[in-house]
Parts: structure tokens; C-alpha cells; sequence
């Protein structure tokens, strides 16, 4: 199919039902994990071994993610004509395995703010309000916009995709797409750590952000106050630690009388 047939105008598919519908069982299966383990907005990493960690993660990503990426996914369904739902899957799934191999990197961050917070509270203080200065400063650099406007509109990268071969092809797709993604959002997901990893009301909040980063016709506009809005966040902090419950000692100690 051609790609100016992908771009054409559609009604609401099948992709995008399943895509919805996938989004909204992570959801719920990602709260029913918060509920039956009892976690919440706190510091490290619960506990967890790297691999339960990552598989959450995962989760966690797949609720977040796949509606921000969903308009991609159905340009780039317009361009297959066989094996559609088989190839589609690959593409998502090359897409997930990126931010997924992210929670091994989050894993290892996580368990060190969780270390700072518990025996190096000045430091782990100091740490949140850098976190949150980077991630305003890097809103608003050049790279975070490059990437950010692949995000909004791949069309050049997808008339790259298209010349992939192989039985691979849809899985490389789905990852370079990925990277990008990973390029446009690495420091929203560092605030995921910075509030607690599993912590639902950070969650929502930061999948509406990047929704409407690359949705949203706004959308670097967005991403420029949302910069702006760390940057004051992190003043804030100075004064007030307990803002980042993913660095904050008092939330270990909680975390410490639930354990026992």
C-alpha cells in the first residue's frame, strides 16, 4: 500500500480498539499489582529482584505508552497488507521492548535513590532537586525536540521502515520508533523513579503528559511549560523534601513499619 494511502483518513479500526483495550488491561492489571502488593509512592525498589522489577515495569510501560504511540501504530498499519494483525503485534511488541530493557536501567536507579534516602538524606535531598532541574532543563533542548517531533510525525522514518526486509522487519521498526520515544521521554520516566516507583497518581500524571506532548497539536508548546514547570518544581523541593516520595527518608520509614 502506498504511503500516501496510510495517511489517509480512517475510521476507528481494529487496531485501535485492541490497542485501547490492551492499554486499559495493563491499567487495571498494573493497579490490582499496586493493591495486592500494598505499594505505593515509595523510594527503591520494594524489594523486588531485577526480574519481578523489569516485568512490572514493563506493565507499568505498556499502560502508559501504548496510548501516546497508538496514532503511529495505525499509520503504519495502513502500509501493510498481509499478515496484518501478526506483523502489527511484532511493531508493538519491538516498541515495548525498548521501554521495557529501559526498567533494567530504572531498576538500578530506583534501588540507588532508595539507598540514598535511607542512609544519605542530605544527599538524596540534593539529588531530587537536581533530578527534576535536569529533567526542565533537557524539556527544553533541541534533542528533546528532534525526538519529540518524530514522535508527533514519523512520516520520514516510516518511509525508512518501509524499506526494512525480513521477517524482523515490523520487530526493528517498532524499536527504532522506540528509541526515539525512549530519546523524547527518558527524563519524564526519571520522575518516575523520583516520586516512587509505583506510584499510581505519578503514573496517570505522566502518561496524560506525554500524551499530550505528542497528541496534542500544542504539543511542543506543552512540553515547553511542562519543562518550565519542573524547573519550579525543583525550587520547591528545596523547601519541601517530601514532594519526591521516591527520595524522601520519611517514606522509608513507612515502607520499613509496613515490612515488619
Amino acid at each position: 500500500m502506498s504511503l500516501t494511502a496510510a495517511l489517509a483518513p480512517r475510521r476507528i479500526s481494529t487496531t485501535s480498539v485492541v490497542l485501547a483495550a490492551a492499554a486499559v488491561v495493563a491499567w487495571g492489571a498494573t493497579i490490582a499489582w499496586i493493591r495486592v502488593e500494598d505499594m505505593g509512592a515509595m523510594p527503591g525498589t520494594m524489594g523486588r529482584s531485577l526480574v519481578s522489577f523489569t516485568v512490572m515495569w514493563g506493565l507499568m510501560m505498556a499502560a502508559m505508552m501504548l496510548p501516546s504511540v497508538a496514532p503511529f501504530i495505525r499509520t503504519y498499519q495502513g502500509t501493510v497488507v498481509e499478515r496484518r494483525a501478526v506483523r502489527l503485534v511484532g511493531l508493538a511488541l519491538g516498541y515495548l521492548l525498548v521501554w521495557t530493557a529501559v526498567g533494567v536501567v530504572a531498576f538500578f536507579v530506583a534501588g540507588w535513590f532508595g539507598d540514598l534516602a535511607t542512609e544519605r538524606a542530605g544527599v538524596a535531598h540534593v539529588v531530587g532537586v537536581a533530578t527534576f532541574a535536569v529533567v526542565g532543563l533537557y524539556q527544553l533542548t533541541p534533542l528533546k525536540f528532534r525526538c519529540l517531533s518524530h514522535c508527533r510525525s514519523p512520516i520520514g522514518h516510516l518511509m525508512h521502515y518501509l524499506g526494512f526486509r525480513g521477517s524482523t522487519r515490523d520487530l526493528r521498526a517498532g524499536v527504532s520508533h522506540g528509541w526515539f520515544c525512549l530519546g523524547c521521554c527518558w527524563a519524564l520516566m526519571l520522575l518516575m523513579v523520583a516520586f516512587g516507583v509505583m506510584n499510581l497518581g505519578a503514573m496517570v500524571g505522566l502518561a496524560a503528559v506525554i500524551a499530550i506532548e505528542k497528541v496534542w497539536r500544542h504539543g511542543e508548546n506543552f512540553a515547553r511549560v511542562f519543562g518550565v514547570a519542573c524547573l519550579v518544581f525543583a525550587v520547591a523541593l528545596v523547601f519541601e523534601p517530601g514532594l519526591a516520595p521516591g527520595l524522601d527518608p520519611d517514606a522509608v520509614m513507612v515502607m520499613n513499619d509496613m515490612n515488619m
